[in-house]
Parts: structure tokens; C-alpha cells; sequence
């Protein structure tokens, strides 16, 4: 076996899909009993019609990440549904915010869409320049200079105490709580680069949805990958290092454990001082019905922001960031059937995705407050609940080993991480460890279904492993 790629997420499998179709013998071992990592789908346990999604259920880098715009998921058999809304905001007292799929009419229900304009128009024109410099590897000069400088000025302000040029509480709302995806204190880069990135994505490439859920995307490449020879391994824990070369779509501190003493003293006290972020309770609701939403327009966005105002939001990062737990609690809620009838069954019965952001290790059920996040927007919708299923932070690894604590960014949720890598390396997909090299988005540029970090990785191991360029993707 030439490389050996630990952890299915679509980063590994990116990285084992680009090594087998260069022609070498791959093979992919997972933990869980299922392949996917971030981007599974599984059935409710009561309902068999219907399906939840694991971890992410909609998908702006799917259409926007360069690996996957050259893999072509659609020539795959993937549909990506784009909806006309691509994520909204309720708020309280007074009409939802919404971000459509089209800017101009994004920007005319707004208080003041000329500061929507503003901040993203120039970045919407030029949806390419954004893309490369918020994926690229930030170690080569990104292909948009102007865009690049755009973007960076856009995040530095609104990272700062200045993200009040953003005229209107609605509009602050609407882009506070696309940032909060990055789970972060709030205003910082991080959180900015989040809004700004996928705001422009919101009114370019669109907020896909996957027909058949998430899982959609990683089948795709398991077949690419079998089609290229590539062996699959389930239901196998890693715990010492296989032969060869391998690839790991893991935390970078699960090397401690794989390698034992052979991590060098200094990579094994870097890799120690390695910090975990807030974690998030995640809540899978079978409901009987659409929820009743007080603000009509939201019947049609699948992806729905439950923060609450800019204020109310940066409150709960603050609070879930010193270790409590949050009055009102930021909530990413999603409703894949809206884009995807599939996931209604015979009987009306569709699947609504939740998360909540918490504190570290929270072992908090947040069901509850979930709930009443929802009522306050949609009043009724307690009488469409038939059932939910929590996964507390605590619990988020035995789902996924890579989200230590419930944090489903593995730690990248700092400019240090975004920017440089798990630990101060030029290469940061290399480890100090004879043919170990990370794929995570532990690993620039960080969180995310795009499969880049894996796309660099491979990029990287073909290269100095086996003197490879890099190979077609095209179906």
C-alpha cells in the first residue's frame, strides 16, 4: 500500500481520491461504521423515511471550492439544489433579515441595502478573487490581488470595532450571524472572514442543498475512489501508525496517540498546547409539518440563523467562550426539504437539523431551549415536534472523534489556525514525523466541506513522497 488515509471526512477522501487517480494503491480506513465523517447522513432511528444529516447539511463550498468545481459533482450524479433564499435571520419585533440568492433583492428589503451593497458588491463581482483568497493555501500569491485586498479590508473592519459601517439592525443581524458559523468571540477576523466569504457565496455560487442529504457528496467520491482501485476499511480506530505514507483527516493531537514517543519532543509540546474551541449541543427534530413562522418569507430558506440580534449574538459567543452557557444560545437551524422533497416521507414527516453553540464538554441537553428559540419566531411549532434526538458536546466524539469537547471546527477557529496551521510549520499539512502528514481542517484553509485541506495535502505528499504532479480530477 503506497498511502494510507485515516478518516473518511471529505477532506481525507479528497486526498485519497487525488492519490489513487495519480495511480497510486490507496487505501481509506474510518473509525465509525459509516463513511463521511462531516458530511454522513443517517436514518432516524423511529422513522425510516427519514434522514439527518451527521454534521453539515447545506453546502456553499461545494459549488465554489476549486476542488470541487474541477471534480464536477453534478457530472458525478450529485444535485445541488440552489434556493432562492440562502440564509435568514428571524428577529424579534420586527421582520425577519434575509439574505437572497440575488444581492439587488437582498439589498431592497433591507433598512439600508446600500451598506449591503457596499460590502458586498465589489466581492460579488468577483466571486472567483474571493474564493482563492479565503481556500488558497496562504502560501502563494493569490490569482486576484485586487479582490484579495478587498476581502482582507472587509474582514479587518468588520473583525473590528468598525463592523459598525454596516448600516441597520437587520443587516447586522444578517451578517453577525452567517460569521457566528465560525464560532468565535465576536467582532474578530475569524468571524469576520466566515461573513465575509460566505455572504459573497450567498449571492454568487448560492447555499446548495444535496439531494439525499450530504452523504450525497462523499458517495461520490467512494465510487471515484473504488473505480481508481482505492481499498475502503470501516469500523478499524487507528491506533498505531500503518506502513507507508498516510494521510490523517484527524485532529492533529490524535498523533500523540498514534505515534507515542516517536513524536519529536518539540512537535509532541506544540501539539500539547493545542486548544480546543466551544462545542455545540446538536438537535435533530422529526416534525409533522412546516413551522409556522410569525415572518411568512421564511417558509422557503432552508438554512435559518436563530441568534437573534448582532447584540444578542455576540453576547452568546462571549458567554459560551468563558465557559457558560448561553441565555439565547446562537442556533444554525436547517430545512434540507424545503430544496429537497425526498426528505418529506409518505406520511408528511420531514427532518429539521440543529445546532447550538455551548461551551466545551457541555453535557447540557438543549433541546428545550431550542424549542423555545422557535417559538418566539414560530409560534406553534411545539405542537409539530414528533421527536428529538440530542447529541450533547460531550457526546459530539463518539460521532465524529475529530470534534474533541463538541468543537466541530477542531480548533481552527483562530487567525493563527486559518492562516498558519495546528503548529508554526511552512508546510502545515507536513508533521515532523517521517510520512505522517495532516489533511484536517485543522489545516488551512480550515473548516468546511471543500475538500482543499485534503486537495493540499495530497498535493503536498505526491510531490515530495513520490515526485508526482498532481492529476486530472475531471470525471
Amino acid at each position: 500500500m503506497d498511502v494510507t488515509v485515516v478518516g473518511s471526512g471529505p477532506n481525507g477522501m479528497a486526498a485519497a481520491v487525488i492519490c489513487a487517480r495519480a495511480g497510486l494503491a490507496v487505501r481509506v480506513i474510518e473509525a465509525q461504521p459509516t463513511f463521511g465523517g462531516g458530511a454522513r447522513t443517517a436514518p432516524d432511528p423511529e422513522y425510516d423515511g427519514i434522514r439527518h444529516d451527521v454534521c453539515s447539511a447545506v453546502h456553499p463550498l461545494a459549488l465554489a471550492s476549486p476542488f470541487f468545481a474541477e471534480y464536477d459533482l453534478a457530472a458525478r450524479g450529485v444535485q445541488l439544489v440552489v434556493p432562492e433564499i440562502s440564509y435568514a435571520n428571524p428577529l424579534p419585533n420586527r421582520p425577519a433579515a434575509i439574505a437572497y440568492h440575488s444581492l439587488e433583492r437582498t439589498c431592497a428589503e433591507l433598512d439600508d441595502g446600500d451598506s449591503w451593497r457596499r460590502l458586498f458588491g465589489p466581492l460579488a463581482e468577483h466571486p472567483d478573487g474571493v474564493v482563492g483568497f479565503f481556500l488558497g493555501d496562504k502560501r502563494s500569491v493569490p490569482p486576484d490581488l485586487i479582490t484579495t485586498v478587498r476581502s482582507g479590508l472587509r474582514v479587518l473592519a468588520q473583525g473590528s470595532p468598525a463592523w459598525g459601517v454596516l448600516r441597520g439592525d437587520d443587516a447586522r443581524a444578517l451578517f453577525t450571524g452567517v460569521g457566528a458559523h465560525a464560532i468565535s468571540t465576536m467582532p474578530s477576523p475569524v468571524n469576520s472572514g466566515a461573513g465575509i466569504m460566505l455572504g459573497t457565496l450567498a449571492h454568487t455560487a448560492g447555499w446548495p442543498v444535496p439531494i439525499g442529504g450530504s452523504q450525497a457528496i462523499v458517495d461520490a467520491m467512494l465510487t471515484d475512489l473504488r473505480d481508481h482501485g482505492g481499498e475502503l476499511v470501516l469500523g478499524e480506530p487507528v491506533t498505531s501508525p500503518p506502513p507507508g505514507v498516510v494521510i490523517y483527516d484527524t485532529a492533529p493531537t490524535a498523533l500523540l496517540d498514534i505515534y507515542g514517543s516517536r513524536v519529536p519532543n518539540k512537535y509532541a509540546e506544540s501539539l500539547r498546547r493545542y486548544r480546543f474551541g466551544p462545542g455545540v449541543c446538536k438537535v435533530d427534530f422529526v416534525l409533522s409539518g412546516d413551522i409556522p413562522w410569525r415572518d411568512e418569507r421564511l417558509t422557503t430558506s432552508p438554512t435559518v440563523h436563530m441568534g437573534g440580534s448582532r447584540s444578542q449574538m455576540a453576547l452568546c459567543e462571549k458567554e459560551i467562550a468563558s465557559g457558560r452557557h448561553a441565555e439565547w444560545p446562537m442556533t444554525l437551524a436547517s430545512l434540507p426539504h424545503l430544496s429537497d422533497p425526498s426528505r418529506i416521507d409518505s406520511a408528511g414527516r420531514r427532518p429539521l437539523w440543529t445546532y447550538a453553540h455551548v461551551p466545551a464538554d457541555s453535557t447540557e441537553d438543549m433541546t428545550e431551549t431550542i424549542v423555545g428559540l422557535f417559538e418566539k419566531a414560530a409560534p406553534g411549532f411545539r405542537d409539530l415536534v414528533l421527536a428529538s434526538r440530542c447529541t450533547s458536546a460531550a457526546q459530539m466524539s463518539s460521532h465524529n472523534a475529530n470534534y474533541v469537547g463538541g468543537d466541530i471546527i477542531v480548533g481552527g477557529a483562530t487567525l493563527f489556525a486559518a492562516m498558519v496551521g495546528p503548529t508554526l510549520r511552512w508546510n502545515p499539512w507536513t508533521t515532523p514525523i517521517p510520512k505522517a502528514y495532516l489533511c484536517s481542517s485543522a489545516t488551512p484553509p480550515g473548516t468546511g466541506v471543500h475538500g482543499m485541506s485534503g486537495y493540499y495535502a495530497a498535493r503536498t505528499v505526491l510531490k515530495r513522497e513520490f515526485g508526482l504532479p498532481l492529476p486530472s480530477l475531471a470525471p
